[in-house]
């Protein structure tokens, strides 16, 4: 069976150079997250309490429980609306990212259209049912 080769993109603004854009974003996105939240535990005494390790793990997904296995003396500081905010950034940006180059690498071995939907659409799907466990896991921490 022959299939039809994929046609070349479009100039200008369309949906894929929008998610080619977002890609490059969300990465920039998560490093300034992680960033910020390395500081900010340097900052509430992670110099003298935590590992690198508990720091890495922190910075990139800051959940209280992840402090709670430390030397912190107090738990409690860390466990503020910011952080759960930075932690709901971190999710949407990474599962996002993630889910969009799987779906990347998909697309590029199928090349009938309806099942090329399909896809976005169950990646789509994964990538909502993720972010809401994900959020009520950080929001019930």
């Amino acid at each position: 069976m022959k299939t039809k080769p994929r046609t070349a993109p479009q100039r200008g603004f369309h949906f894929d150079y929008l998610m080619w854009l977002f890609t490059r974003l969300s990465a920039l996105a998560m490093y300034l997250l992680a960033i910020v939240g390395i500081i900010a535990a340097l900052l509430m005494s992670a110099r003298q309490n935590m590992t690198v390790a508990d720091l890495m793990r922190w910075a990139f997904m800051p959940n209280p429980n992840h402090v709670a296995n430390t030397n912190v003396p107090d738990v409690e500081v860390w466990k503020g609306i910011f952080w759960q905010v930075m932690g709901i950034l971190m999710l949407f940006f990474a599962g996002a990212h993630g889910l969009h180059g799987l779906l990347n690498v998909l697309e590029d071995y199928i090349s009938r259209t309806w099942v090329r939907n399909l896809l976005r659409g169950l990646v789509f799907l994964v990538w909502v049912l993720m972010s809401a466990i994900g959020i009520y896991v950080i929001l019930t921490s």
